[in-house]
């Protein structure tokens, strides 16, 4: 191990920690702010979804990422309020950890780093319509419609904070400019700029949140 690498690991040995000082980072970085409980809501997704075995879901082929799709129609067919909020709420967890976290991985894939934007958000702004019911679940409200409206913001900063250590080149180029094509990304369009691309202003169809 080399010293580098031991300063790193004691750097992260308290992941809580961690995980908020990089996000407050990150947020300050990509100009925006959350309100301290949904700051606290992501910290706590970012520290769960540190076990493997809280992202991944057992299957005969082994751990596997459960489609979107499917967690949708399982919150649609909901037997009960608690299962369809229970749903939405992994539904969200899932598709803001995702992008956050695996957004270069999405090239060259069917699914890309859009449709776990439009999902997620979607799934957080529902649970916002829906969990009002008293004075806890008005703050869970409020949190999750913050979530649903800031999560390219919240997605920009969780790719900040899974590339720290990433340093962008030439090669980098028609990734971000497809991320920013495609979900109006104002990271990735700070990314082109520093790297002598000028994106067009908007992009078709999208606009920055």
């Amino acid at each position: 191990m080399t010293e580098e690498t031991a300063r790193a690991a004691i750097d992260v040995r308290n992941l809580r920690e961690f995980f908020r000082d990089s996000l407050r980072d990150a947020l300050v970085r990509q100009q925006a702010s959350v309100d301290d409980h949904t700051e606290h809501y992501v910290v706590n997704l970012l520290t769960m979804f540190a076990r493997s075995e809280a992202l991944f879901e057992p299957t005969p082929l082994g751990p596997r990422l459960r489609p979107l799709a499917l967690m949708l129609a399982e919150a649609a067919d909901a037997s009960s309020a608690e299962q369809r909020t229970r749903t939405l709420q992994r539904l969200g967890d899932v598709s803001l950890f995702v992008a956050g976290f695996f957004s270069q991985g999405f090239a060259r894939r069917l699914v890309d780093i859009d449709y776990h934007i439009a999902m997620g958000g979607r799934a957080y702004g529902t649970l916002a319509e829906s969990c009002r019911a008293g004075a806890r679940g008005r703050a869970l409200a409020s949190v999750f419609a913050e979530l649903a409206a800031k999560f390219q913001r919240i997605v920009d900063a969780l790719n900040d904070v899974s590339e720290m250590a990433h340093r962008h080149d030439h090669r980098d180029v028609l990734r971000q400019y497809e991320i920013w094509l495609k979900t109006g990304s104002p990271r990735a369009h700070g990314i082109l700029r520093r790297l002598g691309v000028e994106p067009a202003p908007v992009p078709v169809g999208r606009a920055p949140n």
